[in-house]
C-alpha cells in the first residue's frame, strides 16, 4: 500500500473532478463553514501534467474564486512563464484548505489550523488522483503538511519524492519571495529559479 492509499482514501471516491468540485462547493460540515468565506477550489487545465498545490484562499482569492489570482499568484505566473510553462494551459492550480481562514487581531486572515488541513486532505488526494499529474509541486508548508505530511519549507524546497509514479516536490510559496524581493546567490528568488529549471527538466523527462 502506497503512501496515497494510506492516508487518503475518503470514505467514498469520486466519479470525476465535477463531482468533487460540487461536493466542495455544497459543503456544509467543514471545519471553515461558518467562516463566511467562499470556496475556491482550481484554475488552470484539467488535462495539465503539472498540478500545483497552494495553501489556502486570500482576500482575492475569496473575492474571485480563483486560487493564485493576487501579488503571489502573479509573482507564480512569472515563476511558471520564466521555465516555459503556460499557466493556463500546461498547469492546473489548487489549494490545501478550500476556504480562507478568518483572521484574528483585526488580520484579514491566518493560516489554516492541524485540523482544517487534515480535513480536505482526502479532497486534495482526489483531486491528484483525477487529475492524475506526472509533477506535483507543494507551495509552502501548508501544502507540504497536506500532501507528505511534512514541514520545513527550507530543507524540503528542491527535493524529489516519487510516490505512484508521481514526482513531487516542496517549492517556496510565492508571497515568501514577495517578503524577500533581494535575488542574490543563495536568496529564496535564486533558489526558487533551480528549482523551477529542474521542474522543467524532469517535465521534460516525463512527457516526451
Amino acid at each position: 500500500m502506497s503512501q496515497f492509499d494510506l492516508f487518503s482514501q475518503p470514505e467514498n471516491q469520486f466519479s470525476s473532478l465535477d463531482d468533487v468540485i460540487n461536493a466542495l462547493k455544497h459543503m456544509k460540515d467543514d471545519p471553515l463553514a461558518d467562516a463566511g468565506t467562499n470556496v475556491v477550489i482550481s484554475r488552470g487545465s484539467p488535462d495539465a501534467k503539472l498540478l500545483i498545490i497552494g495553501e489556502a484562499p486570500g482576500p482575492e482569492e475569496n473575492i474571485k474564486g480563483k486560487p493564485f489570482v493576487g501579488r503571489a499568484g502573479q509573482m507564480l505566473d512569472k515563476v511558471l512563464q520564466a521555465a516555459n510553462f503556460d499557466p493556463e494551459k500546461d498547469v492546473y492550480i489548487t489549494n490545501s484548505v478550500f476556504r480562507m481562514p478568518p483572521g484574528e487581531d483585526g488580520k484579514a486572515f491566518r493560516k489554516p489550523t492541524n485540523e482544517e488541513i487534515e480535513y480536505y486532505r482526502p479532497y486534495v488526494f482526489e483531486i491528484i488522483r483525477l487529475i492524475d499529474p506526472r509533477i506535483i509541486l507543494l507551495t509552502g508548508n501548508v501544502a507540504s503538511q497536506s500532501v507528505l505530511r511534512k514541514t520545513g519549507i527550507t530543507s524540503l524546497r528542491g527535493k524529489w519524492t516519487e510516490l505512484d509514479g508521481r514526482w513531487i516536490m516542496p517549492i517556496f510559496h510565492p508571497s515568501y519571495l514577495l517578503r524577500n524581493p533581494v535575488r542574490s546567490p543563495g536568496s529564496p528568488k535564486a533558489l526558487m529559479w533551480e528549482d523551477i529549471r529542474e521542474v522543467r527538466k524532469k517535465y521534460d523527462e516525463l512527457t516526451k
